[in-house]
């Protein structure tokens, strides 16, 4: 790194349910000069002490001790937290945390900026936005109306029993209950069931034992009849069904129920082979998401940033969202996470404008 400590130096921090990244730029131009990650920084679900240590961690590793006293400015994105108001618990427990974990290192004191995870996911768009909408679609899903760099407007989020539809849990859920749906007679015949099955490490004599090609891809159940009771799959008879039903159902409830988002990589694999049912699982998705961004009465080319695995380059939802997006003259701006956002918020801090 040698000369490029030798600056006005800013923290940005992405601290998420899984992680906390720390990255160490240029105060002048943003550069990224070093990163690390730790443990997970959710400033609700992760208690206080183990919270300080994992901003602490995470920002020893990215801040060498001999820099630390160029540190002008520091921001943190922090799932749980918000800029909205300053007496939210997560917002407090947040820079509570974060101001520890910096005293322990022995950063100067300096501005210090706290905001949620998709309110620094945001300002990580074209030109640092202070206003428009952000679109998270990942394991969960949401979207916010920002103004003056704070969330003013929220849209779902509201988690997965209540909410989050077309989030990759709501897909996950989607592919098991067609799954359920293709044993018990109701649903149509797709893939998606056998490949739920042995995700789920379900015996193989109870799974479906069609290839892909075998099955009908318009959807459409078979004819009732000897081999197919009305499921369109040769060999897999009502007793095999039931036995289906009965491995898969203990299988699905022994994990938290989050744990459905796993399903949702099958969903699009299975799209990708024109399997009719996970391409409505997708067409469906996109729709939910589509409702989401329009709650917010985005006006025509109003920005959207996005972020979520759901979404980018390799996202199942890019291509039909951003069709539903372009009827209504909006296009998306994708960013990876909230790190350069965070990055771009406390050189805004450090010019004073924060």
């Amino acid at each position: 790194m040698g000369n490029d400590l030798n600056q006005d130096l800013v923290i940005g921090l992405d601290a998420g349910g899984t992680r906390t990244r720390a990255v160490l730029a240029g105060a002048a131009d943003g550069r990224v000069l070093a990163e690390a990650t730790a443990g997970p920084g959710n400033a609700i679900t992760v208690a206080p002490p183990q919270l300080t240590d994992h901003l602490a961690e995470a920002l020893a590793a990215a801040v060498p001790e001999e820099a630390r006293s160029q540190v002008v400015a520091v921001a943190g994105g922090f799932a749980g937290a918000t800029a909205a108001a300053a007496d939210d618990p997560g917002t407090l427990r947040a820079r509570a945390a974060l101001t520890e974990a910096l005293r322990r290192l022995g950063v100067p004191e300096c501005p210090v900026g706290i905001w949620s995870d998709i309110e620094a996911a945001f300002a990580g768009g074209p030109g640092a936005p202070a206003e428009g909408l952000a679109l998270v679609a990942g394991t969960g899903a949401v979207a916010m109306r920002i103004a003056g760099r704070r969330a003013t407007t929220t849209v779902d989020g509201d988690g997965w029993l209540l909410g989050d539809e077309g989030s990759g849990f709501w897909i996950g859920r989607s592919a098991v209950r067609a799954a359920l749906r293709m044993a018990d007679g109701r649903g149509r015949a797709t893939v998606l069931a056998g490949w739920v099955g042995r995700t789920l490490g379900l015996p193989v004599d109870v799974l479906p034992t069609a290839s892909i090609s075998s099955y009908d891809r318009g959807g459409a159940p078979g004819p009732v009849g000897a081999g197919t009771q009305g499921t369109g799959v040769p060999g897999w008879s009502r007793a095999r069904r039931e036995d289906f039903r009965r491995h898969l159902l203990p299988a699905v409830m022994a994990d938290p129920p989050i744990r459905l988002s796993r399903f949702a990589p099958l969903v699009a694999e299975a799209a990708a082979e024109k399997d009719a049912v996970a391409l409505e699982i997708l067409d469906e998705a996109a729709d939910h998401l589509l409702d989401t961004v329009r709650a917010l009465a985005p006006g025509p080319g109003e920005r959207i940033v996005a972020t979520g695995g759901l979404l980018g380059p390799e996202g199942p939802m890019t291509t039909p969202l951003t069709e539903r997006l372009h009827a209504l003259d909006l296009s998306l701006d994708w960013v990876a996470d909230g790190g350069p956002g965070a990055v771009a918020l406390a050189r805004i801090l450090h010019g004073g404008n924060g």
